[in-house]
């Protein structure tokens, strides 16, 4: 059954059935908006009476738009537009693509000089080296190479992450209270382009993440992504 409202554009009904659709809760921050097509069916407009609507949301910064995703409603916080620490696996499944992982490693050791700083701990301290390779469709898009305190995760290590990621413990384990995140390029190494089976003239797109919980600092993450298969997007309104 189609839906036209005479007193108003027709695009303007379409940002009202959304906009109310919010404001009662129906739909919250981070829910998926009809699609393009649905809302053509459903108004009985034309695909650039409904773009138009969805367009002006996202300026208005009530939805956000993730490409070849669909629309999402926005958060409110701005800092959640700029920090999200997001699951991997979730964002897979939400594109509508098969997700799995491959557990390279995931053992207790000790911090060394090197490692030790990235944690803000003392050499010597037990941390947990964990190193898991992300698949989409069947192709590597990410290689997590994670360093964990022990002491503040002690079952980190005994963990399948072949069936949950890191991320998705983290998140239950060891409330966010902090994170740092910054992005550069990289050529991989041999390991790495095994791991993500990339030729040696392909840039990476590497992510270090340092995340806080409880005052200190929890785990230190770097993701890197294969540039032609991956890349970062995000919004926020001010």
């Amino acid at each position: 059954m189609s839906v036209q409202f005479a007193a108003e554009p027709l695009y303007a009904s379409i940002k009202k059935y959304i906009v109310d659709a919010v404001h009662s809760g129906e739909l919250k921050p981070g829910d998926k908006v009809p699609s393009e097509s649905t809302l053509v069916e459903r108004f009985n407009v034309s695909r650039m009476t409904v773009n138009r609507a969805l367009r002006e949301l996202k300026d208005e910064g009530v939805l956000v738009g993730v490409a070849g995703v669909g629309s999402f409603v926005a958060d409110p916080s701005p800092w959640g537009h700029l920090m999200q620490v997001k699951n991997i696996a979730d964002e897979v499944k939400s594109r509508g693509h098969e997700y799995f992982a491959k557990v390279v490693k995931n053992v207790s050791e000790s911090a060394t000089k090197k490692t030790a700083p990235l944690l803000g701990v003392a050499t010597g301290t037990r941390i947990f080296h964990s190193v898991i390779v992300h698949y989409e469709k069947g192709l590597p898009i990410q290689l997590e190479d994670r360093l964990v305190l022990a002491e503040a995760l002690p079952e980190y290590g005994s963990l399948d992450f072949s069936k949950m990621t890191p991320n998705e413990y983290l998140m239950k384990a060891a409330p966010l209270q902090r994170v740092d995140h910054r992005v550069r390029a990289v050529m991989p190494d041999a390991e790495m382009r095994n791991l993500l089976m990339v030729d040696a003239n392909e840039p990476c797109l590497l992510l270090v993440r340092q995340t806080w919980s409880r005052d200190r600092i929890v785990s230190h993450a770097n993701l890197t992504h294969p540039g032609s298969r991956f890349e970062f997007s995000d919004s926020f309104a001010p």
